[in-house]
């Protein structure tokens, strides 16, 4: 029996919601006014980081299982800012801290700088309704 080969992994979806954010951001700068668009990349950035957070336990688990400790801590520590940029840009954008939110976005940016986009867009607009999503889940669960 051959062995099974995830082909969609954590690391491709990483990848995606990576450049999806860099496309975000390429939009959120060239807006001049904050209006439902520049909410939902804004709220985009923010809900796309929190899922890259929540990939980096589960990525590297196999590694922790196989020892390779080292490889698993540089990984989150590569990684770690995800989880505090995806939680400040959310509470500036539910504070209305459009401000703030350009700080967070600014660093965000910094971060994946080296990150090239294709061409040719064929992500889409997938922070289209972002903003509706995050704002229903902080009446449910304020945190």
């Amino acid at each position: 029996m051959s062995r099974i080969i995830q082909l969609d992994g954590t690391g491709k979806q990483r990848d995606l919601l990576v450049k999806s954010i860099v496309l975000a951001l390429r939009e959120l700068a060239s807006s001049l006014e904050v209006n439902t668009d520049t909410r939902d990349q804004a709220a985009y950035i923010s809900l796309a980081l929190k899922a890259i957070n929540d990939s980096i336990d589960p990525t590297v688990a196999a590694w922790e299982k196989r020892g390779y400790w080292l490889k698993a801590d540089r990984f989150r520590m590569d990684w770690v800012w995800t989880g505090q940029m995806a939680e400040q840009l959310k509470e500036a954008l539910l504070q209305d801290d459009w401000g703030r939110a350009a700080e967070v976005c600014a660093k965000v940016s910094i971060k994946l700088e080296s990150v090239t986009l294709p061409k040719h867009n064929r992500m889409g607009t997938p922070w289209v309704g972002a903003w509706e999503k995050m704002s229903a889940n902080s009446h449910h669960n304020p945190s």
